[in-house]
């Protein structure tokens, strides 16, 4: 026979029970996340593509630029080693989800097909693309005159400018490369119209190329932030890369290493030209 004492044990336990449950839910989840495992091994795996200045190598073959920059400090304020992966673009998101590095810090801008495979941070940088253009080929062209099936564009094939052109320009024949030198050498060679290229990129090539290349056009596309990729389900991964952007970026830090690689040149002679 149930007495009032039975009862009240049985619903104390039921509720420590139902406690117990969500707590142990979040231990969990707090165990799993790539946080704990960056950690415990001392070292986080970054995932990059190299395009220049975000990622690319040096005259001695050394990573250097923006991503560097970022990823390095990232390292040493949780206070342990960083190994980047450099990773073909139109790869680097399955590359991700596999488990092949912990984070991509790549000049990803958010798109929503990308966002259906992994999460994003908080932009960490804010940029857009221009067009660079073949200044013979071009000659007297509104950019309505670039939406011709006459007009061949190159770009980085699954690239943010690859999506822009195909948008902007559907008329246009698209030539897909896996790098973004490739698609500029097509554009100086004369196989192509033009490209489209995060800044410095295209001020940066006109100005090497005074005779054969140029910015026509005053103008940036689709100016969008970047942000940090990681895999889905992991909060507290999230939660941490989201407040060492807001810390970085209140600091000035973040713009500061953003000026120096996209607005200056002082890094040129470190790089092959």
């Amino acid at each position: 026979m149930f007495t009032r004492r039975t009862i009240g044990l049985a619903f104390a336990a039921l509720a420590a029970t139902t406690l117990a449950a969500p707590a142990q839910t979040t231990q969990a989840l707090t165990q799993e996340s790539v946080i704990e495992k960056i950690k415990e091994e001392g070292v986080i795996r970054i995932g990059l593509s190299l395009f220049t200045p975000w990622s690319m190598r040096d005259i001695n073959g050394e990573l250097i630029g923006f991503e560097l920059d970022v990823g390095r400090a990232l390292a040493e304020d949780m206070g342990v080693d960083v190994e980047f992966v450099p990773t073909a673009w139109d790869g680097i998101i399955p590359a991700l989800v596999s488990g092949n590095f912990d984070v991509i810090i790549s000049g990803m801008s958010i798109t929503p097909a990308r966002n259906l495979t992994v999460n994003f941070t908080e932009p960490y940088a804010f940029s857009g693309v221009t067009i660079l253009a073949n200044t013979a080929m071009t000659e007297g062209f509104t950019l309505e005159d670039y939406n011709s099936p006459d007009v061949t564009f190159a770009a980085r094939r699954g690239a943010t400018p690859a999506n822009v052109i195909a948008t902007l320009f559907p008329e246009a024949t698209l030539l897909l490369f896996d790098e973004d030198g490739a698609s500029t050498q097509e554009v100086l060679n004369g196989n192509a119209h033009a490209t489209m290229a995060s800044d410095p990129t295209p001020s940066t090539e006109a100005r090497r190329y005074p005779d054969t290349l140029s910015v026509p056009f005053d103008q940036t596309f689709l100016a969008t932030g970047e942000s940090f990729a990681l895999r889905k389900g992991d909060p507290d991964a999230l939660n941490f890369f989201n407040n060492w952007i807001g810390i970085k970026t209140r600091s000035g830090w973040l713009q500061a290493r953003n000026d120096y690689w996209f607005k200056g040149d002082a890094w040129a002679d470190q790089v092959s030209q």
